[in-house]
């Protein structure tokens, strides 16, 4: 069934829109362990608040062309993690989902550290101590 090329179908085009991809690659990037969030400006921060919808997308950026995809994903990371294996995760299974969903041959996969996210400290600990 997978050998029935686009053209024998007759049927019309599919186009698939970069928001599509870039929430994809997004979730993709999320499922990742180390990954503590996707960035985003602070516009999408105050959207959050307002719709109570989570932005999937931020942080990604893709460029869609004829069949294939460039993806940029701008991640924070959490403290501790080896950042060089946790990015070769997300390139991989951003690579791998979006191809899979999508048939698009994805080209490259950039990834963009932009912060390392320090746990938080509970602030009950800090009331049993005084």
């Amino acid at each position: 069934m997978d050998d029935i090329k686009k053209e024998d179908m007759n049927l019309g085009i599919v186009k698939i829109s970069d928001e599509v991809v870039s929430v994809i690659a997004g979730i993709a990037a999320a499922e990742i362990k180390g990954t503590a969030d996707m960035s985003h400006g602070a516009t999408a921060g105050i959207t959050q608040l307002f719709t109570g919808k989570k932005n999937n997308s931020k942080g990604v950026k893709v460029n869609v062309e004829e069949e294939s995809a460039s993806i940029d994903v701008i991640l924070n990371v959490d403290y501790g993690v080896k950042i060089p294996e946790v990015a070769a995760k997300v390139q991989e299974n951003v690579r791998k989902a979006v191809e899979t969903m999508t048939g698009l041959i994805v080209s490259s996969v950039n990834i963009y550290v932009q912060n390392i996210i320090l746990p938080k400290e509970n602030s009950s600990v800090e009331t049993k101590e005084q």
